[in-house]
């Protein structure tokens, strides 16, 4: 190698490149990352449980039933807008975490996420009705695909279910990785790391 390339070389190596910003995501901000998105997700939960104790237990009309913000700001259940942009986030933060997860968690965690597709194409759906001022299917509201068989307040109890629940267990099998999976971690999410198990296995003085 002419000299000149063992220098450019030699640089190079002594000058690592700095961490992109899902790179760091997925690395050193992993763990607090999906602390955050934890808090954004079981607050939309918390939202959708309470509409559902309004109609179910409280007896209230489904028009009356806002959840918590909705009783204070009406405009939040009323806006395709909201909901979409909401569906959105939850699509584009499932698809940026998705490199900390490894192995079985990493399975779990995309069929969370093809699930949320299918979810944002519905709202989608929603939103396209409601700029274009036109529902389909004769409908006096905007109106999604399987909403012709499910009403709107059980059918997004339902996709919130099954949008919840493999992202549960994708989150339980990335904080307690089998071996083999922890191996792969780029992030410090794992309840008993590679390092703590070491040292306990270290024989007393």
């Amino acid at each position: 190698m002419p000299p000149t390339a063992t220098a450019a070389a030699s640089a190079a190596e002594s000058c690592p490149t700095t961490p992109s910003f899902l790179e760091k995501l997925n690395g050193v901000w992993h763990e607090r990352a999906n602390q955050l998105f934890m808090v954004i997700v079981l607050g939309h939960w918390a939202e959708h449980l309470t509409q559902a104790f309004q109609i179910y237990v409280l007896g209230w009309n489904v028009p009356d039933a806002r959840g918590v913000l909705g009783l204070y700001y009406p405009w939040l259940v009323k806006s395709e807008l909201l909901h979409y942009g909401y569906a959105i986030v939850m699509l584009a933060c499932i698809w940026m975490l998705r490199s900390g997860f490894k192995g079985r968690s990493h399975t779990w965690w995309m069929i969370s996420f093809w699930i949320q597709f299918w979810h944002h194409i519905e709202h989608a759906l929603l939103q396209g009705q409601a700029v274009a001022g036109a529902n389909l299917w004769d409908s006096p509201v905007p109106t999604s695909l399987v909403q012709l068989w499910i009403p709107r307040v059980e059918l997004h109890l339902f996709y919130n279910s099954i949008v919840f629940i493999p992202m549960v267990i994708a989150m339980y099998y990335h904080l307690f990785p089998s071996p083999e999976d922890e191996a792969q971690h780029t992030c410090s999410c794992a309840w008993r790391p590679r390092e703590k198990q070491g040292s306990a296995q270290e024989p007393a003085a």
